[in-house]
């Protein structure tokens, strides 16, 4: 076939503005060296704007967790209660903290030491696990805390349980120096008696909480101290059924048993806790 001279001039046209077009898209489609860097900083700011609000949700998410663990906890307590003619479940089982040693080992709502139970044995042979046998709602999700080999070496295994029961609630062995309930009936304000709460992942050991009220021995002393993982704050169940957060106007940290508040926002975290115990021996 012959091509005439026009023709070729017009197809040679065509294919030079083919091309011209081709290179005109690439170079639209391309990203010189400073657009690509002011994208990769858009990219790092929306992130530091987002990643906090996503760490804020998952510390609402954990704690909503933990409020429903307790719930659940108070609910077998007050089961309990109901079984036994109204007495509450025994709070025996306690360490001595400066020592780490057993106290007494007798019947417990959760016998056994949180820093080295190697599993959950301890739970079920608590007065309250055949109320509820999940052996997860003794943890705290925010609890990242491990068990301890001896000489307090940290292994990398998470402890079974993050809670305590008030030392205010039917416990012989502390009965000369803390007042107590022992029984449903002789608790006068059940929703600000608190019964289970988040311990502190430094200074818990057993299951007891130590806290007496003001004006008697230790009064002015964390016995034991509460957690604040919670963005500052520590969940709480109470005798009514209900569980709450509390927001703690000073950080927590665990210096030994027995220590003295921090400062006077430690000192009024302090009284606001002794509120929820018996008051008196009367």
């Amino acid at each position: 076939m012959k091509i005439s001279k026009a023709n070729s001039c017009s197809f040679g046209s065509a294919n030079a503005n083919f091309f011209a077009r081709r290179n005109s898209c690439l170079r639209l489609a391309g990203f010189t060296l400073i657009e690509l860097l002011v994208v990769i900083a858009i990219i790092a700011v929306l992130a530091s704007l987002l990643l906090p609000a996503l760490s804020n949700s998952k510390a609402h998410a954990q704690s909503a967790k933990c409020v429903n663990n307790l719930r659940q906890l108070q609910l077998g307590w007050l089961m309990y209660a109901d079984d036994h003619d109204g007495s509450l479940a025994p709070n025996n089982f306690i360490y001595f903290g400066p020592t780490e040693s057993p106290l007494t080992n007798g019947l417990s709502w959760c016998p056994g030491n949180a820093r080295v139970d190697v599993d959950a044995s301890n739970i079920a042979r608590g007065c309250l696990y055949p109320y509820n046998r999940s052996a997860a709602i003794y943890h705290c999700p925010a609890d990242r805390s491990t068990i301890e080999a001896s000489g307090g070496i940290r292994l990398s295994r998470s402890r079974t349980r993050s809670y305590s029961m008030s030392g205010s609630l039917s416990c012989d062995t502390t009965r000369d120096v803390v007042p107590d309930f022992r029984k449903l009936a002789e608790i006068v304000s059940p929703s600000q008696l608190f019964v289970f709460l988040d311990h502190h992942e430094d200074s818990i050991l057993d299951s007891h909480f130590g806290i007496t009220p003001v004006g008697v021995q230790f009064g002015n002393l964390w016995g034991d101290l509460p957690a604040d993982r919670h963005m500052q704050g520590c969940n709480l169940s109470f005798a009514d059924g209900h569980a709450d957060h509390w927001k703690w106007a000073s950080p927590k940290r665990h210096v030994r048993w027995g220590q003295e508040a921090a400062n006077p926002q430690d000192l009024r975290d302090l009284r606001r806790l002794q509120a929820g115990v018996r008051q008196s021996f009367n």
